[in-house]
């Protein structure tokens, strides 16, 4: 693979990377943000999903509530989602039914039932993504159980510099964006 191939890549998983969110304690992918690395539209994706029912039981796939929709219509990042349910009230395009939000294995599913060129190496991208996030979590999770030995083991003179220690922990985790409850 050529320097330029490795680095488009990797500009394809942190583009995927920002996509992926937290609802329902799952990491996911909504239907509209598939679609766009997909080079599809919203509606051709769900057009395949819904071809293909057995292949997205509710562990791959489910459809954003009412209430989860509205819980995140706070936040900036849907802001286009506002902007299309109020157009679609209009007969102007947009979203008319509730976003679908694909877990891991939901994803991963999408490759057989999308199976241009283009699907093939988006789903690679989301795969390694996914990994990588998961990596991440792990290193976090790995250095706060170090951390919480070297605490028992050393007496109270050294709480200043775990306190330090935890609270540049905390600014460098990723911001999990969270939905719903």
């Amino acid at each position: 693979m050529t320097h330029l191939a490795k680095t488009h890549q990797l500009v394809l998983v942190q583009r995927v990377e920002r996509r992926i969110l937290l609802i329902r304690g799952e990491k996911v992918m909504l239907d509209s943000d598939l679609a766009a690395l997909y080079g599809v539209s919203t509606g051709a994706l769900n057009q395949a999903v819904r071809r293909n029912p057995e292949r997205f039981p509710s562990d791959f796939m489910f459809q954003l509530t009412g209430q989860e929709l509205g819980s995140w219509r706070s936040r900036t990042a849907t802001s286009r989602l506002i902007s299309q349910s109020v157009m679609s009230k209009r007969r102007r395009g947009g979203r008319r039914h509730l976003p679908f939000a694909f877990t891991e294995q939901g994803v991963a599913m999408l490759s057989s039932v999308l199976r241009s060129r283009r699907a093939i190496q988006v789903n690679i991208a989301i795969m390694r993504a996914f990994v990588r996030l998961r990596q991440l979590l792990a290193t976090h999770k790995d250095v706060a159980r170090k951390l919480e030995e070297l605490e028992r083991r050393y007496d109270r003179r050294f709480k200043v510099v775990f306190v330090a220690i935890r609270e540049l922990i905390a600014r460098t985790e990723p911001a999990k964006r969270r939905i719903g409850f």
